[in-house]
């Protein structure tokens, strides 16, 4: 435990004070964000998009091409999820959930493998962006990658189908988040984003319990339903 803080000082070392700063808000701000969704409140997408915009910034300055996507994926899916949210819920906080129908499960599936295809396509080009989009001395592909960046593309599209089905209050949104956040654990640590390799130890837990609460609201919901009838 100790080696682990002082290899996590030792990272830090080099960085600015303002990235510091900054990662520590947005950690702050994202770990808010799903205690709100964990309690099925609508607050989850405010301090969420908080997290998210300043993330943008954070993973295209350390080359995080696939984290810096999704959390422009998050910021727009905030606001979509907001207005559904918004649609769904009858004192303007909380909402009910559903569970996930075929229809869901081949959406999320089209959307993980579109994710995949997208993400790896920009790595791809990766070499043409970093020479500020001029193919003078530029050989293309995925040469220059190493295992996180071959993670980041996997735990990309799955934070993406974990969104959309959040935003569309589905339970199995959880099981999305618990499998990306685990990765996320070793891949952040390894980029030298300690803080935010911790933010995803905390949020592996926060989404098991989340999904165990969504679970137990949809059978509350499901035993209700079945009184009235």
């Amino acid at each position: 435990m100790i080696d682990f803080f002082n290899n996590l000082s030792a990272q830090y070392q080099s960085y600015d004070t303002y990235l510091i700063v900054l990662e520590a808000i947005a950690t702050f701000f994202g770990i808010i964000s799903v205690y709100y969704s964990i309690k099925k409140n609508i607050w989850v997408y405010p301090t969420g998009i908080i997290s998210t915009v300043l993330f943008i910034y954070i993973m295209f300055v350390f080359g995080l091409l696939g984290d810096m996507l999704i959390n422009v994926y998050y910021t727009v899916m905030s606001i979509y999820g907001w207005i559904l949210w918004r649609q769904n819920t009858n004192d303007n906080v909380h909402i009910n959930v559903e569970k996930a129908s075929p229809k869901d499960w081949k959406n999320a599936i089209v959307l993980f493998v579109g994710s995949l295809v997208f993400v790896g396509l920009i790595y791809y080009y990766k070499p043409f962006i970093d020479n500020n989009f001029s193919m003078e001395n530029v050989k293309l592909g995925l040469y220059h990658l190493d295992w996180a960046n071959y993670m980041d593309i996997v735990t990309t599209s799955l934070f993406l189908v974990g969104m959309f089905l959040m935003a569309k209050r589905i339970v199995e949104n959880w099981i999305f988040w618990i499998v990306a956040d685990l990765i996320c654990i070793p891949m952040m640590l390894y980029k030298g984003l300690g803080i935010t390799s911790l933010q995803y130890f905390v949020f592996t837990f926060m989404a098991t319990v989340g999904y165990i609460e969504w679970l137990k609201t949809w059978k509350n919901q499901n035993k209700n339903e079945e009184q009235v009838d």
